[in-house]
């Protein structure tokens, strides 16, 4: 699933696109994704001039001069296509612009989504309700964490998955944080000291830095708006990697938590 990085870099993608142009088409190829879009969609963007592209935790969004923000979500497989050369039988939504640009969001799994949401109220859409603090923003501190974290027994690792604590963040970039960290994943997120929360934050900024600078991780169907892929999966340090090498000696372990796998280095992570 695209994760913060590729929704980061897809937004800064579309922004040289879009930013300031005026939609002068909008067609929809089929009656949804995982839920229906919007019936009156077209009516309501075509005409409209895009005033700025932004993201909320794995979400994009597009904001217009008509006060309507459309938010997309790229599910498992989705990938907006920039001036596609054809249209694709996945190609479930085309946006064209007054320039003669035209874009397409193909999603073959189906299971992202479209909305369109009063830009006025943003932080109202359902989704953005309980979510916590942008582990970009300025909001996401040590201190932060250990009041949000204060006698949850839980581990660090599913800790940092609950969106009502750090939005945005996913498995592959939490386990390669808690790497970086050298904080053991199954470590009770309540007990963690501030020194190791400020180790935890500096290396959840590091990682996502790098993968956003990378273009994000292509794993499977993710592809950057220009067709390129992201490259950052061949910095993993312990993702995907079960049985190889660590730097420091050791070999990097994999155990499945919450219907995930949590990759890590028994050697080096004992914080």
């Amino acid at each position: 699933m695209p994760e913060l990085p590729e929704v980061e870099t897809t937004v800064r993608g579309l922004t040289p696109v879009l930013e300031g142009q005026v939609l002068s088409a909008v067609e929809t190829r089929r009656a949804g994704l995982r839920r229906a879009f919007p019936e009156d969609l077209r009516q309501r963007l075509t005409g409209a001039r895009v005033t700025g592209l932004s993201r909320r935790a794995k979400y994009g969004l597009i904001d217009t001069d008509r006060g309507d923000t459309m938010i997309f979500h790229l599910g498992m497989s989705g990938r907006w296509r920039v001036d596609p050369g054809e249209v694709l039988p996945h190609d479930h939504l085309l946006l064209e612009t007054a320039a003669g640009r035209r874009l397409a969001l193909n999603d073959p799994r189906r299971f992202g989504s479209v909305d369109l949401w009063p830009s006025d109220r943003i932080e109202e859409f359902p989704a953005f309700r309980a979510l916590g603090p942008e582990p970009l923003g300025p909001g996401f501190t040590a201190r932060y964490l250990r009041g949000a974290l204060d006698g949850r027994r839980t581990s660090i690792k599913l800790a940092l998955l609950d969106q009502r604590i750090v939005a945005g963040l996913g498995n592959i970039y939490v386990c390669e944080a808690l790497y970086h960290a050298r904080i053991q994943p199954r470590r009770a997120a309540g007990r963690l000291s501030l020194s190791r929360l400020e180790r935890l934050v500096a290396a959840v900024h590091e990682v996502l830095d790098a993968a956003i600078e990378a273009g994000g991780s292509t794993l499977r169907d993710y592809a950057r708006p220009d067709g390129e892929l992201g490259y950052f999966s061949k910095q993993f340090a312990v993702y995907g990697r079960e049985g190889e090498a660590c730097g420091c000696g050791g070999h990097v372990h994999r155990y499945a938590e919450g219907g995930r796998s949590t990759f890590w280095c028994p050697a080096c992570q004992r914080g």
